[in-house]
């Protein structure tokens, strides 16, 4: 009886790829590829009707835009300093109007137009669902974020607020857990408009390249938290070979963030929160910290078998339910 891909997890996929590629060119999101003059990054997202969107919370514009910022969130965690393009693979059934392919594309380039970037081609077809792959590319900056480059005693550091685009969703389908809680109305909006315009951490990258001190060598371990902010610190302590311990009281809840377990659980696993996990030396988390408003300090890194343990002691697991499942 053959495995089926839902039976094996996006994880293992990967690790049974491994031995068709370059040693070490799956650890991160982007690959690196040299060139003469620089180095460039390269990444591709894949967005599926009714896994990643539905008509119901997610309008052609808006699908669009995602599209484009998912990817540049990867180019971002991984050190990019110029996105140079995309290109577009689009899959759509044949009853499509022309309307949505249109709304479409006028989200794609309303976020190359702020975030930098030209539409450089691509492909359609015909297919039984809507399916938009992008490929974007960028040239690598000073900074080359990679999820190994973590050492014990460099902190965990958050460029911004996690949930709030799990509590989008939650609004926009009328999840019943939210009918007993009392939201502020900006929280409300915030969270919609985090679901549905996620922000790539590009100008995140640009404060965290400059305020490096002076004296301190260009090495952060980085990621972003589109699948968990959990998942986003695994990856790093599986990549690094090191633990991280958490502080509950230091986790970066937006303002106004209610309490209760399923709040914790969607801040900790929500996903889809485009957000830069870093781990940096001390000082630079410091300077970090005073220079973007939003980012917070979270844990440190420390030796030992890769897990990520609360200041307890007790052990920090990803729920099977938590987090994006690509199958």
């Amino acid at each position: 009886m053959h495995e089926t891909l839902a039976e094996i997890g996006e994880k293992e996929i990967l690790n049974r790829l491994r031995c068709f590629m370059p040693l070490g060119q799956i650890d991160d999101d982007t690959a690196e590829i040299k060139t003469n003059k620089n180095k460039l990054l390269i990444n591709t997202d894949v967005l599926v009707e009714d896994v990643h969107f539905s008509k119901e919370t997610t309008s052609p514009e808006d699908v669009g835009w995602k599209a484009v910022t998912t990817n540049f969130s990867d180019l971002a965690s991984s050190g990019t300093e110029k996105i140079l393009g995309i290109t577009v693979g689009l899959v759509v059934p044949p009853d499509t109007s022309w309307e949505w392919v249109k709304r479409l594309y006028q989200g794609i380039d309303k976020a190359l137009k702020q975030f930098g970037g030209e539409l450089l081609g691509g492909d359609c077809s015909k297919g039984q669902q809507k399916l938009i792959a992008i490929t974007a590319i960028g040239t690598l900056g000073p900074l080359r974020l990679h999820r190994s480059n973590a050492l014990p005693g460099d902190h965990l550091v958050t460029s911004g607020p996690h949930g709030l685009s799990r509590l989008g969703l939650a609004l926009l389908v009328s999840d019943p857990i939210l009918q007993s809680e009392f939201l502020d109305d900006t929280l409300q909006k915030l969270a919609i408009k985090t679901h549905q315009q996620p922000i790539a951490p590009l100008a995140a990258l640009r404060a965290l390249e400059k305020c490096k001190p002076k004296d301190t060598p260009w090495r952060a371990a980085g990621t972003d938290s589109s699948d968990g902010l959990l998942i986003a610190i695994e990856n790093i302590c599986l990549s690094s070979g090191c633990q991280a311990v958490l502080s509950l009281s230091s986790m970066p809840r937006s303002q106004d963030w209610p309490q209760g377990s399923h709040w914790d659980e969607w801040c900790l696993n929500g996903g889809e929160d485009y957000e830069l996990v870093i781990s940096l030396p001390p000082e630079w988390a410091k300077a970090f910290r005073e220079t973007w408003p939003t980012s917070k300090t979270i844990g440190t890194i420390r030796s030992g078998p890769p897990k990520t343990i609360w200041e307890t002691g007790k052990e920090v697991k990803i729920l099977p339910c938590s987090g994006f499942k690509h199958f």
